[in-house]
């Protein structure tokens, strides 16, 4: 029983001990303030917000005082303002107190203001609540900050933020019109030599055309469904195309046949890209995969997995992020191609993303929604602004160097937009084929040429239309109808 007891007392001890340590201290109640520490605190504070206004004459606390010396002053020959005539003693750089600094804001030349407005001087309590960065940048708005009477609205002040004026751009018009295709042109590409560019269509074919006539060079045939995809090899003279077959082939432009076949997507392949500096091919698929193909062995070195849905289009660069994708499950990924593994995921997207551009100059990209137009900076996909207006999906996008970025949409518009201020310049809808339906109007893909002054769409009305810059065109004739609230940016 002495035993019992004797745990029992035990137990309750010890917890009354760990109750004890536990409440010891209570952590809700603020530390005892350091004098020592504070003046510290509070001379650091003074120096890095008031250095430079501190060589100015600190008075000794007193009226009196204060009297004197401003009528002294105002006696000097030159004086113009305090802190520009001194002596050896104020040279000492010293930490004013409340006192101090009060004196030296009424031994200020009295301006028009303050006699007017007979206001006080800002204490340094004030000064302190309302320091920022303005202040410490120009110490002067300091001076006429006391001078005029430093109030907590002029103090906190800020000038609205302007948005910068777009570049303007000559209008672009409607330059040729080129037929032969049976079907939906769906793809375009232009040869590094800028004589002539490729298009893949519904109709199954592979077309060849002059760029400078819009005659027709060479038809190729071999894909058994909707060719999504053409590329052509700068390092090679090979032709890449990809179709709704599941099929990636590898045309030898030198004798107009397929040589490879890349072999391992299990359904609809919708777009592909080549990579500028070694022997890759990316392709996107159905099957919610990107693949990264070695162009002479055919291996499939990558299977890039991650997307939840169609990956509609990938676009390649030199640089890291080397492989970007984009994917009807609303996301933008970037990959690196090394690991063959996800780099980050973008998802302010709210509906499918079915198109990609890389700036030609600048290390940064775009892509297209049904939502909207958005603006990237690589390498780590942070955003830069929303082009909004095109309220269409947008199925394709292409940029200049000049800063024009073009997107065109399944309702047969194209929309030209400033890439710097996302202004909206033009806005064009051509007619569609003779013969053909108004419901057959539609952009499924836009490109530059290389000499960036012609703009080829294929379009859902069978054609390939070739667009060029008005030279006709001024600033004068064609002004921007620019007000800054279109250019407010909706930021997500």
């Amino acid at each position: 029983m002495d035993v019992q007891k004797h745990s029992v007392h035990t137990l309750v001890f010890r917890s009354l001990k760990r109750t004890h340590d536990m409440f010891v201290s209570d952590h809700a109640k603020s530390i005892a303030l350091d004098d020592e520490s504070h003046k510290l605190k509070m001379g650091t504070k003074l120096k890095a917000d008031y250095g430079a206004v501190l060589h100015m004459p600190v008075l000794k606390e007193g009226k009196d005082r204060i009297l004197h010396l401003s009528g002294s002053m105002q006696g000097q020959q030159g004086y113009t303002q305090p802190g520009l005539a001194l002596t050896a003693d104020t040279k000492m750089h010293r930490n004013p107190s409340e006192g101090g600094v009060h004196s030296m804001a009424l031994a200020l030349p009295p301006s028009q203001v303050r006699l007017d407005a007979s206001r006080t001087a800002a204490s340094v309590a004030d000064i302190h609540r309302h320091a920022g960065g303005a202040e410490r940048s120009h110490p002067q708005s300091v001076v006429s900050l006391l001078e005029g009477g430093g109030t907590r609205n002029s103090a906190l002040m800020r000038k609205a933020p302007t948005m910068p004026k777009p570049q303007w751009h000559p209008p672009w018009k409607l330059f040729r019109v080129i037929s032969g295709h049976l079907g939906w042109v769906r793809s375009i590409a232009v040869e590094p030599g800028n004589q002539w560019f490729v298009t893949g269509s519904a109709d199954r074919t592979i077309k060849i055309w002059d760029l400078a006539s819009g005659k027709l060079k060479l038809s190729l045939t071999g894909h058994i469904s909707t060719v999504r995809g053409v590329a052509v090899s700068s390092r090679s003279p090979y032709l890449f195309s990809c179709g709704e077959d599941k099929q990636v082939k590898c045309w030898d432009l030198e004798y107009n046949k397929v040589i490879r076949h890349y072999h391992g997507h299990l359904s609809a392949v919708y777009d592909l890209d080549l990579h500028p500096t070694i022997d890759v091919l990316v392709t996107c698929s159905r099957d919610a995969t990107a693949r990264v193909w070695d162009i002479r062995t055919k291996a499939n070195v990558h299977t890039l997995t991650g997307h939840t849905n169609t990956v509609a289009t990938v676009r390649c660069q030199s640089a890291e992020p080397q492989i970007i994708t984009g994917s009807h499950d609303s996301t933008i990924r970037l990959w690196d191609l090394i690991a063959g593994k996800t780099r980050a995921t973008l998802t302010n997207h709210k509906k499918s993303v079915r198109t990609l551009v890389l700036h030609p100059r600048q290390y940064t990209f775009a892509s297209g929604s049904a939502d909207n137009i958005k603006q990237w900076m690589f390498p780590d996909g942070n955003f830069i602004q929303n082009l909004s207006g095109h309220n269409a999906i947008i199925n394709t996008l292409a940029v200049n160097s000049d800063g024009v970025l073009v997107s065109g949409a399944d309702n047969g518009t194209i929309h030209m937009w400033d890439w710097r201020t996302g202004y909206n310049f033009q806005r064009i809808h051509a007619a569609v084929q003779p013969g053909s339906l108004d419901s057959e109007s539609g952009i499924f893909a836009c490109v530059f040429d290389h000499s960036e002054s012609r703009l080829i769409t294929a379009e859902a009305d069978k054609t390939i239309k070739v667009y060029k810059e008005d030279d006709t065109a001024t600033e004068e004739s064609h002004p921007v109808s620019w007000k800054p609230e279109i250019l407010k940016r909706k930021r997500f």
